[in-house]
């Protein structure tokens, strides 16, 4: 209804209803036309997405850390629809604050098109062109939001005793705008969405490896009593990264450049490395976000070429310290360069994981897997680039967030069987988990019952030092409620420490304990 202070001046207002609606559908129309923009640019032009991303970016550490926790890998799903949640209280708001008048909401829509266009703007994997898609926008929600207003007055909802509200006219324009919108974000998903990538991948057919890894040998898991298989499927395996939107490359489209501090630059293609002798290696990742007990590691056999080699043949540069390495998205990553060019620890570029080329959200077409060093520092997926550096003159995207610039993976173990707040038939019972010191490898693992005795665990077989191991043990249970508790040991000797820790800067520490009831 019109207002009684509009209705003594004459000015028409629509109804709440009608300006909320034309702030949502503006909303609407503003980021059907910049995805739409986007896919002819590159898709993390889209404003909705560059912000995501740039809260990502800007996220305290111990924030992201409790959004992995948890939600795990739903986590940019549940940011995604927080802002999408925000966005449409906003464009509400905006609405109802124009009833007299366009230029409340037409100052909001500005001032968040003008935050999306800073967002755009400061995405590194993007050129300054990009920000077409924030201006276009812009243009579209500040356009439709004053056009849908008009019509409401105007058209729809004319102010008069003779006259009652004809909402024909203003709905078939919201209409309109709706369907268009639609239509535009959804062209823009389908276009931005038109690289192939796993087409591409399924193209790439078996790989084989000139140097398989050996065959994972029997008792090498009890994953018949809780523990995971040794190997982990493909769809299985722990996913962690910042990309709202997987990058969508083809092999035939990928390139590694590596540069800086060497003797000459090359450029790999897809088909160079495919056609190098290919070497199978079984390693364990670990991600640093994994919080005691955590379930973010995973082991797979990697096939690709070691990585040391590529290096090499680029010639270092005497005073290189750092290999600092960038994914397609933009993101970058700091190796300790001794690490990469060690002989002995593996690293590779991989190209496939588990006999099939990498899965696209693990880093097809290429990535790189440096066995015993959190994933932050070692594991870029989507690789394209890698500059041989000092640290000084490079900064990796989590060093400017609070984490370590070295970081090894922790000797830990964890209980996978009986779980948390298990309720169980007293006398003898069977625990399992998995224990892993990369580089190492694991000498002992302990149990114990409450505040008893450790009691050593059996070790299932091993099989490298870069992979976890499995082990099992027995208690004797006596009725009622009971804490159990392992730690491992590592062949360097060293004890894995009890006292707890959080994740940042390099990896949580303590020893994981679950309740559990006997009866």
């Amino acid at each position: 209804m019109n207002s009684p202070a509009a209705a003594e001046q004459g000015i028409p207002t629509p109804p709440r209803g009608a300006a909320a609606l034309a702030g949502v559908l503006a909303l609407v129309a503003a980021l059907g036309s910049g995805h739409l923009v986007a896919a002819f640019i590159g898709i993390n032009a889209s404003p909705y997405l560059a912000v995501a991303n740039a809260a990502i970016d800007l996220t305290p550490a111990w924030l992201k850390d409790f959004a992995v926790d948890a939600f795990g890998t739903y986590d940019k799903l549940v940011l995604l629809l927080g802002m999408a949640l925000v966005l449409l209280g906003l464009a509400v708001l905006a609405g109802l604050l124009s009833r007299r008048g366009p230029l409340p909401g037409t100052v909001l829509i500005v001032v968040f098109g003008v935050l999306g266009g800073l967002a755009v703007y400061g995405r590194p994997d993007l050129g300054s062109g990009a920000l077409a898609a924030p201006a276009a926008s812009l243009l579209a929600g500040v356009l439709t939001f004053r056009w849908l207003l008009d019509r409401a007055r105007a058209g729809g909802f004319e102010l008069g005793e003779h006259t009652a509200p004809d909402r024909r006219r203003f709905l078939i324009g919201a209409g309109g705008v709706a369907a268009g919108a639609g239509v535009a974000g959804l062209a823009g998903q389908l276009i931005g969405s038109g690289t192939d990538a796993e087409g591409s991948r399924q193209a790439v057919g078996d790989l084989a490896a000139a140097r398989p890894a050996p065959p994972i040998p029997a008792g090498a898991d009890f994953s018949g009593q809780g523990t995971p298989t040794f190997r982990t499927a493909n769809q299985d395996f722990y996913r962690i990264d910042t990309a709202v939107i997987v990058p969508q490359l083809r092999a035939a489209d990928w390139t590694l450049r590596i540069h800086g501090m060497v003797e000459r630059e090359l450029t790999f293609d897809y088909a160079d490395i495919r056609s190098r002798p290919l070497v199978e290696r079984t390693i364990t990742l670990c991600c640093v976000s994994n919080q005691v007990g955590g379930p973010y590691i995973s082991t797979s056999n990697f096939l690709g070429v070691d990585l040391g080699d590529l290096l090499r043949e680029a010639g270092i540069r005497p005073g290189a310290q750092q290999l600092f390495s960038t994914s397609e998205d933009g993101w970058t990553c700091g190796t300790p360069l001794a690490a990469a060019l060690e002989r002995d620890r593996g690293a590779l570029l991989a190209i496939g994981m588990n006999g099939e080329p990498l899965p696209v959200e693990h880093g097809f077409p290429a990535r790189m897997v440096i066995p015993g060093l959190y994933g932050y520092v070692s594991a870029t997926k989507w690789v394209r680039e890698i500059e041989i550096t000092t640290w000084d003159a490079r900064r990796a995207y989590w060093l400017d967030r609070g984490w370590a610039r070295r970081a090894p993976v922790k000797t830990q173990s964890r209980i996978d069987a009986p779980g948390a707040g298990a309720d169980l038939p007293a006398g003898r019972v069977v625990v399992t988990g998995i224990a892993w010191a990369q580089t190492l490898g694991i000498a002992r693992v302990e149990v114990r019952l409450d505040e008893n005795e450790w009691q050593r665990a059996e070790l299932a077989t091993e099989v490298n030092v870069d992979t976890w191991r499995m082990w099992r043990a027995v208690l004797d249970v006596p009725p009622g409620e009971h804490r159990v508790s392992c730690r491992a040991t590592d062949r360097s000797g060293y004890v894995q420490t009890g006292q707890r820790a959080g994740v940042v800067p390099d990896g949580a520490t303590g020893w994981h304990t679950v309740a559990l009831t006997a009866r």
